[in-house]
């Protein structure tokens, strides 16, 4: 009986053996069950995380940055041709005058009596010139007589024109439409010839005068917009058209003077104002912008990296004009394109990369 029962225990315990070996062998498990769950997660695509942005199109506009003055379309100093004491003046200091105007108006007396003198000269040589005529018709006269009377007529007439220009001289004119500055004399004062009466300047339009560098040279033409600031007005800016170029360089400073005229019909710019000028030297439409930020200097040479099926590809670009905070790309990218704008650092040439949502673009590449 005794020897029954032990063969009883090992057979129940042969048998539980079993049972345990087929379960953990044939049954599936708790893990395993929960394997196909965790599936998905093994399987997520792995990458560094970047941000990045698609290319852009706009119009980009090549400017020229330079400081100048602005001048009178025309500006004189009135001066009198001879000399005189000031009997009149007919002016308005600051204010506008017309061409042909006159401004001031010198002691005619003594020119006037000699205008009398000249003219009284000239009529006795008309009537010496008409006996001698009438002599020489009758051959009571001769030829040397008639051609005498003809010189002393023609010297005559010649003196009483220049008196008369004299005469016309002590009235001084307005040369052009304008506005008239600061008189320096008073009537009675005795002027000379030469000296300075008034300033005229005429501001509409009015012009600003500038330089740029030798290198720029080729890009500037007559008829380029320019945008003129002054600190007069600072919230205003003026355009105009460049009207000249100088062909002469400045030695000294090996740039070029450049000439713009600005319309100025209510009088604001005056001459001599400080001027900050932006040339417009081109203007191209559907440029291809892509932040300055996407740009990673190289050597001598500068690329950004693409995004292309999830990964980063080195492209090297040529950068053209740059403005508010994008830059131009001249050649390299095209308008599908999306660059990647931060985490150059540890990028590789065909690193996986996830663009993060902050960039509001997906993983999709372009060519």
């Amino acid at each position: 009986m005794k020897r029954l029962a032990v063969g009883i225990v090992v057979c129940v315990l042969a048998l539980a053996a079993g049972g345990a070996f087929y379960q953990f062998s044939y049954l599936p498990s708790n893990s395993a069950k929960a394997t196909p769950a965790a599936a998905p997660a093994a399987a997520k695509p792995q990458g560094l995380p970047v941000e990045a942005a698609a290319v852009t199109l706009d119009t980009v506009v090549d400017r020229i940055v330079a400081v100048g003055s602005l001048v009178s379309n025309e500006s004189v100093l009135v001066r009198p041709e001879i000399a005189g004491r000031i009997a009149r003046i007919n002016l308005t200091e600051g204010g506008k005058v017309e061409k042909g105007r006159v401004l001031f108006e010198l002691d005619s007396s003594l020119h006037r009596a000699e205008i009398d003198q000249a003219k009284a000269n000239r009529d006795l040589s008309e009537k010496n010139y008409e006996r001698a005529t009438e002599l020489l018709q009758r051959g009571a006269g001769t030829p040397r007589s008639r051609d005498e009377a003809v010189a002393s007529l023609k010297v005559d007439d010649a003196a009483l024109a220049y008196k008369q220009t004299m005469l016309d001289k002590t009235l001084i004119r307005a040369p052009f439409d304008g506005i008239v500055g600061f008189r320096k004399v008073s009537v009675g004062d005795y002027v000379s010839p030469g000296q300075d009466l008034i300033n005229i300047e005429n501001i509409d339009p009015i012009k600003v005068e500038f330089q740029i560098p030798e290198f720029a040279m080729p890009k500037v033409a007559e008829g380029q917009r320019v945008e003129v600031a002054v600190d007069a007005f600072p919230q205003t800016t003026f355009q105009g058209t460049v009207m000249a170029i100088d062909p002469r360089l400045e030695a000294a400073s090996r740039s070029i003077v450049v000439r713009a005229r600005i319309p100025n019909p209510d009088g604001r710019l005056k001459p001599g104002l400080f001027a900050r000028v932006t040339l417009e030297t081109a203007r191209r439409t559907n440029a291809v912008l892509i932040p300055e930020q996407a740009v990673v200097p190289m050597a001598t040479d500068r690329i950004v990296f693409r995004v292309v099926d999830g990964k980063a590809v080195s492209t090297k670009v040529k950068l053209g004009t740059r403005q508010n905070g994008q830059v131009e790309i001249v050649e390299g990218l095209d308008s599908r394109a999306t660059v990647i704008t931060a985490g150059h650092q540890k990028i590789r040439e065909g690193m996986p990369v996830i663009v993060l949502p902050a960039a509001g673009k997906g993983t999709g590449g372009g060519a």
